[in-house]
């Protein structure tokens, strides 16, 4: 593992970067400013290193922009309607960020804090990282205590490790909002490149402030079918409402009713480079977002990143499943474990 001074935040705060490397010569690069994975570096099809995650060159980028490149999202991901939801009979509000909706926690979220370094095992290439969220915060009740552990194995995975206990009942619902691009973060559009998702069916959403209608729907027979692999971009701008609403792909696709089964999400292939992602989750829903509403901004070696430039698979629970009777809930008892795990494998053909 090696550990580096990466930049300061707000009033002097410093940040790190810890980096491991394989046997494969894959390297993941993490940061305790919002236990983000900032680099991943993989072998192509001719050996040449690709970074396949895109990302920002200096802390203080995170913290100024808002695509969340690499981030882990909490304590809720994705959207809850009207910011607003109910506990044992008492409603919280958290802050409007989305429309009229609140959007990964709103503002001041996991993503901009910087996590304790709570353990690393250079044998493992692993690294945890841990984070206390007082009673109140982001206007969520409870005292949560989680942590997140990424660990690099010698099968080129990158596994995410999410731990969590509270004090009173609350919701969690924890992510990683990585943008991948099997061509290399600096290559462009990522709509040519293949995507496979296991999910026969997703969650339409009401208009495009993108809350789930409550239905379970069949992919089949719509763009949204990707059962079978095909480009990103084949039917992104096709005449269908659920891809208008969102500007194209930004939609939930149920992996299983219910969450804490191991099983695959997705396959991504880029034909440029070979690179193979396969994804696996024990979540019941995940968003893929194709990068529709990323702006021009200048991301890690001066690159510039735009509009679609790098597609997100983010395993989680249903967007706005504390509301929706007809989803998995992720509501944490207070006292029980959350416990969750995502993985990332890379290969080449």
């Amino acid at each position: 593992m090696q550990k580096e001074f990466y930049g300061t935040i707000n009033d002097g705060i410093e940040i790190s970067t810890y980096s491991f490397t394989n046997k494969n010569n894959v390297t993941m690069k993490v940061t305790d400013l919002g236990a983000t994975l900032v680099d991943l570096i993989v072998p192509d099809r001719d050996g040449v290193l690709r970074d396949v995650v895109l990302g920002y060159e200096t802390p203080q980028d995170y913290i100024d922009n808002t695509c969340y490149f690499g981030t882990v999202i909490g304590r809720c991901g994705n959207r809850i309607d009207k910011g607003r939801f109910t506990i044992n009979g008492k409603t919280y509000q958290l802050v409007i960020n989305d429309n009229e909706n609140n959007l990964h926690s709103g503002p001041d979220g996991y993503d901009g804090r910087r996590w304790d370094v709570k353990a690393v095992d250079e044998a493992a290439n692993s690294i945890t990282f841990a984070l206390a969220s007082p009673d109140g915060d982001q206007g969520f009740p409870g005292n949560l205590q989680i942590t997140v552990t990424y660990t690099l194995t010698d099968d080129n995975e990158v596994k995410l490790h999410y731990e969590g206990v509270s004090d009173a009942d609350t919701v969690v619902n924890l992510t990683n909002h990585s943008y991948f691009n099997l061509a290399g973060h600096e290559s462009g559009s990522v709509e040519d490149q293949i995507l496979m998702i296991a999910a026969d069916y997703y969650t339409p959403v009401r208009d495009a402030q993108s809350i789930p209608t409550g239905e379970i729907a069949p992919v089949a027979g719509t763009p949204m079918d990707f059962t079978t692999p095909k480009p990103i971009g084949r039917d992104i701008s096709a005449d269908f409402d659920q891809l208008k609403f969102g500007g194209g792909f930004d939609h939930n696709f149920a992996l299983s009713p219910k969450a804490g089964t191991m099983k695959k999400m997705a396959e991504a292939y880029s034909e440029k480079t070979g690179i193979v992602m396969e994804a696996f989750t024990d979540c019941c829903g995940m968003q893929f977002y194709a990068g529709n509403s990323i702006y021009e901004q200048k991301g890690k070696g001066g690159v510039t990143y735009g509009k679609r430039h790098g597609f997100c698979l983010e395993s989680h629970y249903y967007p706005n499943s504390i509301n929706q009777e007809g989803f998995d809930s992720p509501l944490l008892r207070a006292g029980e474990k959350y416990d969750s795990e995502t993985i990332y494998r890379f290969s080449v053909r």
